[in-house]
This record gives C-alpha cells, sequence and structure tokens, in this order.
C-alpha cells in the first residue's frame, strides 16, 4: 500500500476517532473522508439542507469583511463564511463543547484561520469590535431575555448586516399595528380586539420543554420577530426564508426618519 494511502487512512481512523469522542453533534458537518458528524440526525441533512435554500440571498464574495458567528455551535456557518473569502471569521458559544467540535471542523476542513472563544451573547460587548455580518441563527428561543440579546448585538457589534433565524409559531402573516394602542375601542369601554388577531405579534412563553428540550424558551410568531428586529434597530431586507431574516443596521432612529421609517422609536438607539 502506497505511503500516501496508508497516511489517508490514518488521518481517516483519528479524525473519525475525534468526532466519536466530541459527540453528540448538533450539526451534521461532512469533514471528507467519508466522515460526517451527525450522519442519524432527527432533521436530517442539518444544517445543511437549510442553508441551501437562502444560501444565495448572502454575498458571494466577503473578501477583507469580519463576520461574527453568536452561537455557532460546531461551525458550520463560520466556515461557510470562510469558504466565501471572510477575511475574519470569529465564532462564539456558551458551550466549551461545541467549541471544540467547532475547531475540530474548522482544521479538517483547511480553515485554521477561523477563531472560536466562549462567550455568551449578552457579553458580546467584552468583544470591543464590530462586524460588517453577524450571524445569530438558531439562538433566540433559547434565551431568557431576547430582546436584550438583539439590543446587545445592534448596539456593540453588528456594524452593517444581521443574518437571523429563529423558532416561528403560530401566524406567518404580517400586521399592520397601529402607531399607538388606545386603551378602550373608541365610544366604548371594550379593549381593542388586536390582541385577539392570530397576526398580531406575539411572543409565545414555554414555560415547560419544547421537542423534549427545556432550553426552548420562546416562540414568536412571524410578526414578533419582524417586530423585535424593528424595535432593537435593524431594517429588515429580506425574508429570505419562513425563519430567516438578513437586516441591515438601521443607521438613524425613527423620529428622525419620519414616516415609513425602519423601526419605531421606543426604545431604539442610533
Amino acid at each position: 500500500m502506497a505511503d500516501a494511502e496508508i497516511a489517508r487512512r490514518r488521518e481517516a481512523h483519528y479524525l473519525s476517532a475525534a468526532v466519536e469522542a466530541l459527540g453528540p453533534w448538533f450539526q451534521n458537518i461532512d469533514l471528507g473522508h467519508g466522515i460526517t458528524t451527525a450522519p442519524d440526525h432527527f432533521l436530517g441533512d442539518y444544517p445543511a439542507f437549510k442553508y441551501r435554500r437562502f444560501a444565495d440571498a448572502l454575498p458571494a464574495d466577503l473578501t477583507a469583511k469580519s463576520v461574527l458567528d453568536i452561537g455557532c455551535n460546531a461551525g458550520f456557518y463560520a466556515i461557510e463564511m470562510a469558504r466565501r473569502g471572510a477575511g475574519r471569521v470569529l465564532g462564539i458559544d456558551s458551550d466549551p463543547r461545541y467549541l471544540d467540535q467547532a475547531r475540530l471542523a474548522a482544521g479538517a476542513l483547511g480553515f485554521p484561520q477561523i477563531e472560536f472563544a466562549q462567550c455568551d451573547v449578552y457579553d458580546v460587548a467584552a468583544l470591543g469590535e464590530r462586524f460588517d455580518l453577524v450571524i445569530f441563527m438558531g439562538v433566540l428561543y433559547h434565551l431568557r431575555h431576547p430582546l436584550l440579546a438583539l439590543d446587545l448585538i445592534r448596539e456593540h457589534v453588528a456594524d452593517d448586516r444581521l443574518l437571523f433565524q429563529t423558532m416561528q409559531q403560530g401566524s406567518a402573516e404580517r400586521y399592520e399595528a397601529p402607531a399607538d394602542h388606545p386603551f378602550h375601542m373608541p365610544g366604548t369601554f371594550d379593549p381593542p380586539g388586536y390582541f385577539d388577531d392570530p397576526a398580531y405579534p406575539k411572543l409565545h412563553f414555554i414555560e415547560q420543554a419544547f421537542a423534549g428540550d427545556w432550553s426552548n424558551w420562546w416562540a414568536p410568531n412571524a410578526a414578533a420577530s419582524q417586530a423585535m428586529l424593528r424595535a432593537a434597530g435593524f431594517a429588515i431586507e429580506a425574508q429570505i426564508e419562513a425563519e430567516v431574516y438578513l437586516c441591515r443596521t438601521a443607521p438613524v432612529p425613527y423620529a428622525e426618519l419620519g414616516a415609513g421609517a425602519a423601526y419605531p422609536a421606543k426604545g431604539v438607539r442610533p
């Protein structure tokens, strides 16, 4: 057997052993050598099949751009952005095991330049750096304080674009809420009917587990996802998949923009 083949098999053996040692994996990543990290994932080839649905909506060339992947898990999106030539890619997660998985995957795929660090979303100000693209996928519904997280991202790390995804439940319709909600309907003592409309922005609270996962706390409907993004200072550029939004940082407060602005004045900063 040729030396090159012996070396390839040895590499595959060690890689397979490392993948098993760091399991279980939530992201299925193809590492080559016939090795994937979660081949029996209950969602299938996740998150690759989901990414393929909206990949074309992202910039194909990220040369000289910086990327922050918040809640990077095993590094799938950080690696995909490095494939697009991003000059700096940082993935953060609060779970050290996920970070070990991400380092293994990035190294195996030839992207040792990707950095990974243990950091909570509530601590992003400590990074002391702003990024051209912030990825915030699959995190919001795991947080006890979701709007605070969006505020911190907008204020401290998002310089231009935000790629956002959250689990959504309920109506997918967009609701045009009034600028001010009356306490009673005009001429009556009846409460307004806005809140009973299925399309009204709703952030469903999950007291117990969802899909067997106790860390799932929230399930917004589509209107709530969009309203929260605007309230935190993001302008929605496109809804590129049912639960995925590509946003830009809105430059100035609503009060200075006037009618038709990207986000409301309540609680936002420039």
